[in-house]
């Protein structure tokens, strides 16, 4: 199998395949997947629950069309199923945290003194606003 791909990266099609968009497309298009797979070590408070969603269903459509595509255009696909998966594990993140008691939880874990920092800067930015 191994020669099988050496003889390979040394024909033409091989050549054909890495100067075309069916290969740097979707090398381009890694940055979305590993942005949103180092997203998932982020705070739940910073997540956008709308984005979150846009791009889960982006990333949905457009691993149908990787997969419809002749020929099948299998580095797309795995981008875009690394970008759903994360953006998926995400949107969990972001209804746990916001409706389904995962905020109260994390407050009520908070020491005393961080309890009182963050009110005094929420007072500090309500006093800024006016």
């Amino acid at each position: 199998m191994a020669s099988t791909f050496a003889n390979w990266l040394r024909s033409p099609a091989a050549r054909e395949y890495f100067f075309s968009t069916h290969f740097w497309g979707p090398v381009a298009n890694w940055g979305l997947p590993l942005a949103a797979l180092a997203d998932l070590r982020k705070d739940e408070e910073v997540i956008s629950g709308p984005m979150t969603t846009a791009l889960a269903s982006y990333s949905m459509v457009f691993m149908r069309f990787a997969w419809r595509v002749q020929p099948r255009n299998y580095l797309l696909f795995a981008c875009h199923a690394t970008n759903a998966t994360a953006q998926s594990i995400q949107a969990g993140r972001f209804v746990n945290y916001w409706y389904l008691g995962g905020r109260e939880k994390q407050e009520a874990n908070k020491p005393i003194a961080q309890k009182a920092e963050d009110t005094v800067q929420d007072a500090a930015k309500a006093v800024a606003s006016k």
